[in-house]
């Protein structure tokens, strides 16, 4: 299992919520960290300060432990691995372009696992299309990006796919929602469809790195674009929100 978020001024961004997640998943798949959450922390932020530049990706990820292969659970101790490196934060000025594609992943999906295969393929067909994600649906119905999670604007509301097994609760989108609810934007929790997505006033992408988003276009046709207002109130209020974490210390 694993998990990742950005870094500014040495301040890793929304530490806590990370690292929850983290334990999350690890304790889904019973994998014993063998350290608490306090300790795990302590260790990401000493790590973090000795790395040089101002704007890093920080990744961690435990195994279950050096063993010899068998299926049964060994009883070891978990491996961690950590892993910093410079960062460019996503540029949300810009309008993205989505693909799609149909989601075959396994149905624990909200579990931060390096099963990554489906998401990797999905990746990979984004770059050859010029793409900056693709977009996972079951059907008719949208869940997720390769890497993102996807939300649409319609009517003035927010409408994202519920937090459940078919897709990985963002913590980028429990600070979208956030900052809806600041805004008094109306938050509807919801599967909506590929055709939905296609009308919508908006469509959202967010990520660790890229907190919000906006497409033009999926798969060469055009979509969005009809709030932008709202999108660019939604950026400011995430910028800022980002801003005032990671200020110097």
């Amino acid at each position: 299992v694993y998990d990742a978020t950005c870094c500014v001024n040495h301040v890793i961004y929304l530490i806590d919520e990370h690292i929850d997640r983290f334990y999350d998943s690890a304790a889904l798949l019973k994998i014993k960290i063998n350290h608490t959450k306090a300790e795990l922390k302590d260790i990401l932020n000493a790590m973090v300060q000795k790395v040089e530049g101002d704007s890093l990706f920080v990744y961690w990820q435990a195994t279950r432990g050096t063993a010899m292969r068998n299926h049964a659970f060994p009883d070891v101790p978990s491996n961690l691995w950590i892993m910093i490196k410079p960062l460019t934060l996503g540029d949300m000025s810009e309008r993205i372009r989505l693909t799609e594609m149909e989601d075959t992943r396994f149905l624990h999906c909200n579990i931060k696992t390096l099963n990554l295969i489906p998401s990797v393929m999905a990746a990979q067909k984004a770059a050859e299309r010029g793409c900056y994600e693709t977009v996972f649906h079951r059907g008719e119905t949208v869940t997720e990006c390769a890497h993102s999670n996807v939300h649409i604007l319609k009517d003035g509301a927010l409408i994202t796919h519920p937090a459940n097994e078919l897709i990985l609760a963002g913590i980028a989108r429990k600070h979208l929602i956030l900052a809806c609810q600041a805004l008094d934007i109306p938050v509807i929790e919801r599967p909506f469809s590929v055709t939905e997505l296609m009308n919508a006033d908006e469509v959202i992408v967010t990520s660790s790195s890229s907190f919000c988003m906006a497409a033009c276009a999926m798969d060469g046709i055009p979509i969005g674009g009809k709030a932008a207002d709202t999108v660019s109130a939604l950026q400011a209020y995430l910028m800022e929100e980002f801003h005032q974490y990671t200020q110097a210390k």
